[in-house]
């Protein structure tokens, strides 16, 4: 027919090649790894930032980084499925990041999960786990045996002390952990997360400390401590004077902090574990450094891909 155009004859290879070009990008999306702290306070139970915990979501994998005072709320917040959550590791044993775990583990089991949870951690990490299996008997006991009838299996920890290198693959997601300095809390470690080319960094309790410098080399993200010191003065704390040094000496100040971020170089600087009003952080890092930093707060999500986005979650009314 006149006026119409008629189009050549192609193939089953040459559509499949020309449905990938239409359907746009999708490689970028699929690679990328969002980061959502739970929980970005200190050992002070202030309804404002719960308790240590972060998520980092990469592919099908999702892992969790501490579990502090709340973070089965902010999972719970978030509609996050509790059975999908494929890992757990700890940076250190201190209370205020472990706090939250029982009621992680044996919720998550109450809410459907029916296989046994992974546990990486510092030396010390199995015995933790084993000794909260025997102090939860009782109600392990009754909710499998007894009363609602829940798999065993889901209840079941398997936890693996580890040391510095990659503790972890799987699906293109590769976990590195890496010794840092937090005194005389011995062992403890920070975290490295790669996946798809991007990555993230998560110091864990530290001061400045050299070896979290080599291993963030490269990093997309890092999400590190901080603590001001005036702040910390003026917070009310009981313990003497020279035990307030001690606390002081093995955390991170924003100047201190702003060095290693300087020699980082890092698309995106994110302070979490947070002592000290925002405005103070910043200005106290800003003599020092002057790239990308934020302030974390509960709920924020950073997405890592061709981009570097952070978000803040909806202000209350």
């Amino acid at each position: 027919m006149k006026g119409r155009t008629r189009l050549p004859k192609i193939g089953p290879l040459a559509v499949a090649v020309l449905t990938l070009v239409l359907s746009g990008p999708i490689t970028a999306s699929s690679q990328s790894i969002t980061v959502t702290l739970l929980g970005t306070g200190n050992p002070r139970p202030v309804v404002s930032r719960f308790g240590p915990s972060i998520l980092v979501e990469a592919g099908k994998e999702k892992l969790l980084f501490d579990c502090g005072r709340g973070s089965t709320q902010r999972l719970y917040q978030l509609k996050t499925n509790f059975s999908e959550l494929t890992a757990v590791f700890f940076t250190h044993l201190h209370s205020d990041h472990v706090v939250g775990f029982p009621d992680f583990w044996l919720t998550g089991w109450v809410m459907g999960r029916d296989t046994p949870l992974r546990v990486w951690g510092p030396v010390g990490t199995q015995a933790m786990t084993s000794h909260l299996v025997e102090a939860f008997s009782f109600d392990i006991a009754t909710r499998r045996d007894v009363d609602e009838g829940l798999p065993g299996a889901g209840v079941q920890l398997k936890a693996k002390d580890i040391a510095e290198g990659v503790v972890y693959e799987s699906n293109g997601v590769r976990v590195t952990a890496f010794n840092v300095d937090h005194g005389a809390v011995k062992p403890a470690l920070g975290y490295r997360v790669d996946f798809g080319g991007h990555s993230v960094v998560l110091s864990g309790d530290t001061r400045s400390s050299e070896n979290l410098i080599r291993f963030a080399q490269g990093a997309d993200v890092v999400v590190h401590e901080v603590i001001d010191v005036e702040a910390y003065h003026r917070s009310g704390t009981h313990f003497t004077p020279a035990q307030q040094q001690k606390v002081i000496s093995h955390h991170t100040t924003p100047e201190q902090a702003g060095r290693l971020f300087s020699k980082i170089k890092p698309k995106l600087a994110v302070y979490s574990h947070i002592l000290g009003k925002e405005e103070d952080l910043i200005a106290g890092t800003r003599q020092v450094y002057s790239g990308p930093l934020e302030v974390g707060e509960d709920l924020m999500t950073i997405e890592i891909g061709p981009r570097v986005e952070s978000h803040r979650p909806p202000k209350k009314q």
